[in-house]
């Protein structure tokens, strides 16, 4: 099985009726920004660990399990529904704990790349630099689509209720392991491995669970609307990189209706952004490249505005 090379310890933080679970690697330091890696979609924190080992220089780091991911958990029934500003709060409320006015260097995977977006041009004084890594946002939608969207919503709440779509468990570890492989084929078994015990758990029937919760299956009710998603960007300060696989995610996913054009062309709001393509990788970027993406976060914070 794969060593941590850095050891991380862990702790929990009441946020908004969660307890946050926070990752952290490194002491305080006064000297350099914190460093904030934030997950993406059915991921935890832990899966940062690779990256981390593989980073030169020692960092004051903290990455949270976002919530119904990993370790974070309501403190009563779980939500039937996620939205995207209430984990732009979260975020803000765990560095008003950890940072205080300190301004941080931003990492976000995914989903986390798409809400580390939204939260710079809320808060662009809190971000000095932001690494997108895969964080597209999603296909642009039309008024025309609401009524639809909002049925489809509340088709999946009941479902949800009715104890359908639930996450599958695993009579052993192994199959978490090998779950993880087939995602993504370039993870080394030893790195599977090690993510399976993050990413899941044993149930009290000793059947393996993944730690995310059923409800992040259910649609958006909400459109996702580009117009406001520029009207982010063009808030950011920050320096921005984006980070892409060479293996094209967004085509896979979405079959030609949003392409990797399309959201470069998004970018363009950035008032300050370029980026960078990673070879040998898919979507899962900061486990199939964790050196190469280390030594890219490394120079980029480093650099010169």
């Amino acid at each position: 099985m794969y060593q941590a090379l850095k050891p991380s310890r862990t702790e929990f933080v009441p946020v908004r009726n969660l307890n946050y679970h926070v990752r952290q690697w490194g002491q305080p330091d006064a000297t350099q920004p914190p460093l904030v890696l934030v997950h993406g979609w059915m991921d935890v924190s832990a899966s940062w660990q690779f990256v981390v080992d593989a980073l030169r220089a020692d960092r004051w780091i903290i990455a949270p399990d976002w919530r119904g991911f990993g370790l974070t958990r309501a403190s009563g029934p779980a939500p039937d529904s996620y939205w995207f500003p209430d984990y732009l709060a979260d975020l803000d409320i765990l560095l008003d704990h950890y940072v205080g006015e300190r301004a941080i260097d931003l990492v976000g995977h995914s989903m986390g790349g798409h809400i580390s977006m939204l939260y710079s041009g809320t808060r662009p004084e809190r971000v000095r630099r932001l690494v997108n890594l895969e964080g597209f946002g999603m296909a642009e939608t039309q008024p025309v689509q609401a009524p639809g969207r909002y049925a489809q919503w509340m088709d999946q709440v009941k479902a949800l209720h009715r104890g359908e779509n639930g996450l599958k468990a695993y009579d052993a570890v192994e199959g978490v392991v090998q779950r993880l492989m087939k995602t993504n084929p370039r993870l080394p078994r030893d790195k599977a491995d090690w993510l399976a015990r993050h990413w899941s758990a044993p149930n009290e029937q000793g059947a393996w669970e993944i730690l995310g919760d059923a409800a992040h299956k259910v649609i958006n009710a909400q459109l996702f609307r580009v117009d406001e998603t520029l009207a982010f960007y063009r808030r950011i300060s920050a320096p921005v990189l984006l980070v892409t696989a060479k293996a094209d995610s967004l085509g896979v996913w979405w079959k030609g209706k949003f392409t990797l054009a399309e959201f470069e062309e998004r970018l363009r709001a950035v008032p300050n952004a370029r980026s960078v393509e990673v070879a040998d990788a898919g979507h899962m970027v900061h486990h199939d490249q964790p050196a190469e993406l280390a030594s890219l976060i490394e120079r980029f914070f480093l650099a010169a505005d």
